[in-house]
């Protein structure tokens, strides 16, 4: 018989005949038996021996005469469950945000080498010498971003890595528009002499799956309300209005709220699950105040507002908060960049019992000006997007800034080729925060038409050190004055690359083959900048391009262009350009009616995709649901 891996040879000498027919049976079976557990007990030993060794080895440091460490590798810790509200595109959320390396940052970038001044306001008071916030933030992986399923803010979270949501699975490879309302009005600009109307740039939906127990104390009508399951999607528009809608046949779920002034920027929900709006005001246009707004979602009313007029902003004539603000759920703050070129912070003191909301904030203000800026032109308009306690935002005199948002301190900051209003985007790779950003075609020429270069850039979010940077030819029009600008360039947020195309990041390029003519989708390898694919439209596009995921990982792209059509194409590699796109289609309002047109949609907003329905909005007035098949 055998024995592990040696060959034993009976012993005859303890043989005799038996008396019994089944005891040779019984003694065979006895002796089997036996030999079973000697065997697993020598296998169990070696086992326990070797899992002792190795527990040795993770945790003691054995350093031979050389002074060599030979240290074994750890056994990773077990990914945790992923929840019913985290997002499955972003799971399991591996970012360290690790911040606490010491880097040297590039000379070039260091703030004081161009002589920065900066200034910090809590409620209204200067703060002489260091300021420390007392609750630091400290902002994590974007998969905790929210507490309850949905997408809370421009881009969904802290990294501003991702405006879709579930998977979505192609089965016939169609778009096909399901519902549309058309009530969204205009509201007289400021100036007096244009109307602003429907939903413009950035203008993303935001979505909601609010648990039954918090819609029963909500102003939903009952329709709304009593479903079992509701998917609320909300769009704030140009004439002063919010909307709610269901997501899935676009009934309005709730009446909407008139904030009275036009709102072109993206909200942002309270990521905490709680029933919280934080709205921008885009023009002075009708309120008393120039500012921001907080409202409640259980009835609708107003439970703050904040002027910014004045804070002795450099930039002091205009107050706009086209930004969509970040919440840090941990330490209930909030956090919003303002277009008077002040970074706002509002300790919001939050108390939320279920039945009613209150906020009751307290201002801190940081402006920051360097020797070769111009006050006037301070302004942010960028999104923030947060790693850590690290704030990544570029402002309207060209600079990539990385500020510490709980010194208020400038860390790092970057001069592009150009100005830029999209959102700088993280990826944490290898350890290391990287910010992808791209500029528009504004400042390289006169008035008038021109041909410029639209830079993009990866930069190390921690030094400011350019890893790579390219371009794409774009035209733009520069006018007597800002009113009859049309910008090319890029003006969609760029796409980091999930799954299969982790790899990649992806760039929208918009007026590509003439003034109001062109757009490319340009893939580039994440590590060394080089372009991988290339997708070409006739059509120029303001709106950001939205990656979802199907749940084999599976990687997809839509983008919407400025007469109303939305591609649909394959984001990954080795595909032929000729059969990257799936499929497009136009939409179209009041569809299926007598006087159904396609004439008049431009599509500037950027959609959000959620579990296989897209919805976007129009400067035409109208908000489209869009099946994703």
């Amino acid at each position: 018989m055998k024995q592990g891996d040696q060959y034993i040879e009976p012993d005859n000498s303890f043989y005799r005949p038996s008396r019994d027919p089944n005891e040779g049976i019984m003694t065979l079976v006895v002796v089997i038996t036996l030999l079973f557990v000697c065997l697993t007990g020598v296998l169990a030993a070696v086992y326990f021996k070797k899992a002792t060794a190795k527990e040795t080895l993770a945790n003691v440091d054995t350093t031979d005469q050389s002074g060599y460490i030979s240290v074994a590798t750890p056994t990773p810790s077990p990914v945790p469950p992923i929840t019913d509200y985290q997002n499955p595109i972003l799971y399991p959320g591996l970012a360290s945000v690790n911040i606490n390396k010491e880097l040297q940052i590039v000379p070039e970038c260091l703030p004081s080498s161009r002589k920065i001044n900066q200034t910090i306001m809590v409620n209204g008071n200067i703060v002489d010498g260091e300021y420390s916030r007392e609750n630091p933030i400290y902002m994590s992986d974007p998969v905790f971003y929210g507490s309850i399923p949905g997408i809370f803010t421009y881009r969904g979270n802290n990294f501003r890595n991702c405006a879709s949501f579930g998977y979505t699975n192609l089965y016939r490879g169609a778009l096909t528009e399901r519902w549309e309302f058309s009530g969204i009005g205009k509201k007289l600009a400021s100036t007096q002499n244009f109307e602003w109307s429907g939903v413009r740039w950035t203008g993303q939906p935001l979505v909601a799956e609010w648990p039954a127990t918090l819609r029963s104390s909500m102003n939903m009508y009952d329709s709304a309300r009593q479903q079992q399951t509701l998917v609320e999607v909300i769009v704030a528009a140009l004439d002063g209005k919010i909307y709610f809608f269901n997501i899935q046949n676009g009934e309005q779920t709730r009446d909407p709220i008139d904030v009275g002034a036009s709102i072109k920027g993206t909200p942002a929900l309270d990521p905490r699950g709680y029933p919280i709006l934080y709205v921008g005001q885009t023009d002075n246009n009708g309120k008393d105040i120039f500012g921001m707004y907080i409202y409640s979602l259980l009835d609708g009313s107003l439970l703050y507002s904040y002027d910014g007029s004045e804070d002795g902003a450099y930039r002091s004539n205009w107050d706009a908060f086209d930004s969509s603000p970040i919440i840090n759920g941990e330490t209930d703050t909030l956090i919003w960049p303002c277009e008077n070129g002040i970074i706002y912070t509002f300790d919001l003191n939050t108390a939320y019992t279920g039945g009613t909301v209150t906020v009751s904030p307290s201002v801190t203000g940081y402006k920051y000006i360097f020797e070769d800026n111009i006050g006037t032109h301070m302004g942010v308009e960028s999104s923030i997007a947060v790693y850590g306690n690290y704030g990544y935002f570029v402002d309207n005199t060209m600079n990539l800034c990385c500020l510490d948002l709980n010194t208020f301190n400038m860390v790092w900051t970057k001069v592009l080729g150009d100005d830029s209003d999209i959102t700088p985007v993280i990826s944490e790779e290898d350890g290391i925060p990287y910010v992808y950003v791209g500029t528009e075609v504004d400042n390289q020429g006169g008035t008038g038409e021109y041909c410029g270069a639209a830079y993009i850039y990866k930069v190390n979010g921690l030094t400011g050190e350019q890893v790579w940077q390219t371009s794409e030819s774009c035209y733009t029009y520069n006018g007597e004055s800002s009113d009859s600008d049309q910008s090319g360039g890029c003006l969609g947020n760029p796409i980091i690359g999930k799954g299969k195309i982790s790899n990649l990041v992806i760039f929208s390029f918009s007026m590509t083959n003439g003034l109001a003519s062109g757009n490319k989708v340009v893939a580039y390898d994440r590590d060394l900048g080089t372009k991988v694919w290339e997708y070409n439209m006739n059509i120029y596009s303001y709106s950001s391009p939205v990656d979802f995921y199907d749940s084999e990982g599976n990687a997809y792209i839509v983008i919407c262009d400025s007469i109303g059509q939305i591609h649909m194409i394959r984001a990954e590699s080795g595909i032929d350009d000729k059969d990257r796109r799936i499929t497009y289609i136009q939409t179209r309002r009041n569809l299926g009616k007598s006087d159904e047109t396609s004439s008049g949609i431009c599509i500037e907003a950027s959609p959000i995709v959620y579990e296989g329905m897209l919805v976007v909005g129009t400067t035409s007035g109208s908000v489209f649901g869009v099946a994703v098949e």
